[in-house]
C-alpha cells in the first residue's frame, strides 16, 4: 500500500470568515480520501485533506490513533451538550462513509478499474453523508480533483450543525435542508427515508428475531453480522446499534469490518472471551474465525417479494461451519422477553404484500422505542428518587449527596412500577434488569444520569447562595472563614462555567457580585491579596 498527498483545495475568499482556515468544513467533515484498490499492490491512499459506472454506498468506524490531532474546528462542547446522545460527536473514533465504484477495465490486468470516495467525520450522519456522496462522487468520478475542490470550498460555506435549527447547505447546485431537532435529524427532498440514523432493513431473521436482536443489543453481547456485501453489512450493524434509542448504545460497534483492520488479531483470538462489540462482515473467512464468537447473525440479500422462509429457527453455532450456510441467527441465547408475534406477523405481511420499507422501518422503530421506554422508565423513576429533596440544599454547607443505587431496592419498586404498566410482553423482566446491570449499556446509562444530577446539586446551591442573607451571614464570622468562602464561591462560579452548569447567568452574575462585596468588607491588605489570586 502507497500514500499519496494530494493538492489543498483552494479556499474561496469568502471562507475568510471562519476563525481558521477550513473551519467551518472541519465541523463536519474531518478529511476527504480517495484509495485506489491496486489488485496486486493492494489500496494506494490519495489524501484530500480538510485543511488543504455503479457505485455501492457503505459505511465504517475506526478508533482515533493513540496521540492528539489538531482541528481546525474549535468545539467547545456546545454541540455535544444540546445534540440527542444518538448524534453527538465522538471523541475517539471516526466514522468512513464511502462511495465505492468498480468499472471493466481492458487494461487492468484483472479486468476492473476499482476506487473509492470517503468522507471521514466525528459526526454519525449516516444518510445525510451518504446523500452528499451520491451527489458529489459520480461528478468526481467523471471531473475528478477541480470538482472536488469545488465541492470543498462549497462545504467550507456551511454554517455549523447546531442542535434545533433548520439548516440549508448548498452544495453543487442543491440545498440540503436539513430540518428541526435533529431528533431525529431530517433531510428533505433529497431521501425516500429522511433520517440520519439508518433504519433497519427488514430482512425475515432481524424481523422474526427482534426481540432477541434488542435483548443482544441492551445487554452488549458480543455479536457478528455476515452479510452478502458492505452496503447490508453496515447498514445492519447501525441499525442493531440504534434500535435502543433514546437509549445509548455504549459499546463498540464497526459496520464493516476486514482482515486488514488492525483489531483483526484482537477480535480472532481464542485465548479471551470477545469484546463487547457489534462487527460487521463480509469475508467467508470470518465464518471460520470468528466461530468462537457467542451470537452470529447471517442475513443474505434484501427481497421484496412474497417467497417468505416458513420459519427462521434460532440455530446452533455448531451449524456456522459451510460458506452456504443459511440466512438466519446462530446462537444459544434464551430470551428473557416473549416474543410480540403481532407485531411479527404485521412485519410479516407487510413484506408479502410489498409494504414501503420506509412504512415497515417506522412500525419496527415505534415498536423497539416503546420497548426501549417501558424499559428504561423504571429506571429513570428510581434513579429521580435518589436526588436529596431541595429543601436539604442550605447555602453555608456543601450540598447534600446523591444517595447510592442499590440494585435490591429498585427490584421492589417494580412491584408497582414496573414495565408491565406500559407494555404488554410477558416474561423475566427481573433477569433482563439484572443482566443488565452488568452491562456496559448499565454503566454509560448510569454514569451519565449521576453526572446530570451532580451538575443539578451544584446549580440549585448556587441559587440557594444567591437568596441568602450574606451581610447578615459574616457578621459574627472571623476573616479566615470568610477568607474560605470566598475562594469556595469562586471555585463554584469557575466549576459553573467550565462545566455549563444549569444555571442562569443572573445567577453566575449575582454570585460574582457576592464575592466582591464579601472581598470589599475586608481589610485592605487581604482585599489586596483576593484581588489579585
Amino acid at each position: 500500500p502507497g500514500l499519496r498527498a494530494g493538492p489543498r483545495p483552494r479556499r474561496a475568499a469568502a471562507a475568510a470568515a471562519s476563525p481558521l482556515p477550513w473551519g467551518r468544513f472541519a465541523a463536519w467533515i474531518d478529511c476527504v480520501c480517495v484509495v485506489t484498490f491496486d489488485l496486486e499492490l493492494g489500496q494506494a491512499m490519495e489524501v484530500r485533506d480538510s485543511r488543504p459506472g455503479m457505485g455501492t454506498a457503505f459505511s465504517f468506524r475506526l478508533r482515533q490513533a493513540g496521540g492528539s490531532r489538531s482541528s481546525p474546528f474549535q468545539d467547545d462542547g456546545r454541540y455535544n451538550r444540546e445534540a440527542p446522545l444518538t448524534l453527538q460527536r465522538e471523541a475517539a473514533h471516526y466514522f468512513g462513509y464511502v462511495y465505492f465504484r468498480q468499472v471493466k477495465d481492458s487494461s487492468m490486468r484483472r479486468g476492473y478499474f476499482q476506487k473509492s470516495l470517503v468522507l471521514v467525520s466525528r459526526l454519525p450522519y449516516v444518510n445525510l453523508f451518504q446523500c452528499l456522496l451520491q451527489l458529489i462522487a459520480p461528478e468526481y468520478f467523471d471531473k475528478l480533483e477541480p470538482c472536488l475542490e469545488a465541492v470543498c470550498n462549497e462545504i467550507d460555506q456551511w454554517p455549523p450543525p447546531v442542535p434545533g435549527q433548520t439548516l440549508n447547505l448548498p452544495v453543487m447546485g442543491v440545498v440540503i435542508q436539513v430540518l428541526g431537532s435533529f431528533s431525529p435529524f431530517l433531510i428533505q427532498n433529497l431521501l425516500p427515508a429522511p433520517l440520519v440514523l439508518p433504519s433497519a432493513p427488514p430482512h425475515p431473521p432481524v424481523l422474526i428475531h427482534i426481540q432477541m436482536l434488542w435483548e443482544l443489543m441492551l445487554l452488549g453481547e458480543p455479536m457478528v453480522v455476515m452479510a452478502p456485501c458492505p452496503s447490508v453489512s453496515s447498514e445492519m450493524v447501525l441499525a442493531l446499534t440504534s434500535c435502543l434509542a433514546p437509549l445509548r448504545y455504549c459499546c463498540d460497534f464497526r459496520p464493516y469490518f476486514t482482515i486488514h483492520d488492525s483489531e483483526f488479531k484482537e477480535y480472532t483470538t481464542r485465548t479471551q472471551a470477545p469484546p463487547n462489540i457489534v462487527v460487521g462482515v463480509t469475508n467467508p473467512f470470518f465464518i471460520k474465525t470468528l466461530q468462537h464468537w457467542p451470537h452470529i447473525l447471517r442475513v443474505g440479500e434484501l427481497r421484496m417479494a412474497g417467497d417468505l422462509p416458513k420459519q427462521v429457527k434460532v440455530k446452533k453455532l455448531a451449524k456456522l461451519k459451510t460458506l452456504d450456510t443459511k440466512p438466519g441467527i446462530y446462537t444459544s441465547y434464551k430470551t428473557f422477553l416473549h416474543k410480540d408475534k403481532t407485531l411479527i406477523k404485521r412485519l410479516l405481511k407487510g413484506i408479502q404484500r410489498k409494504r414501503p420499507s420506509e412504512v415497515q422501518s417506522a412500525l419496527l422503530r415505534r415498536h423497539l422505542l416503546e420497548l426501549t421506554q417501558s424499559f428504561i422508565i423504571p429506571l429513570e423513576h428510581y434513579m429521580a428518587s435518589l436526588m436529596p429533596l431541595q429543601r436539604a440544599i442550605t447555602p453555608w454547607k456543601n450540598p447534600p449527596q446523591i444517595r447510592p443505587f442499590c440494585q435490591e431496592d429498585f427490584m421492589k419498586s417494580l412491584e408497582h412500577a414496573g414495565p408491565q404498566l406500559t407494555c404488554v410482553l410477558k416474561g423475566d423482566w427481573l433477569g433482563l434488569y439484572r443482566r443488565f446491570f452488568k452491562s456496559p449499556n448499565f454503566d454509560g446509562w448510569f454514569r451519565q444520569r449521576h453526572r446530570e444530577m451532580s451538575q443539578k446539586l451544584e446549580a440549585l446551591h448556587l441559587e440557594a447562595i444567591c437568596e441568602a442573607d450574606i451581610v447578615a451571614w459574616m457578621k459574627d464570622k472571623s476573616e479566615v472563614e470568610i477568607v474560605d468562602l470566598v475562594l469556595k464561591l469562586r471555585e463554584k462560579l469557575v466549576r459553573a462555567r467550565c462545566q455549563h452548569l444549569p444555571v442562569k447567568e443572573e445567577t453566575l452574575q449575582r454570585v460574582s457580585l457576592y464575592i466582591d462585596t464579601i472581598i470589599g468588607s475586608l481589610p485592605e491588605d487581604l482585599q489586596a491579596v483576593l484581588h489579585h489570586p
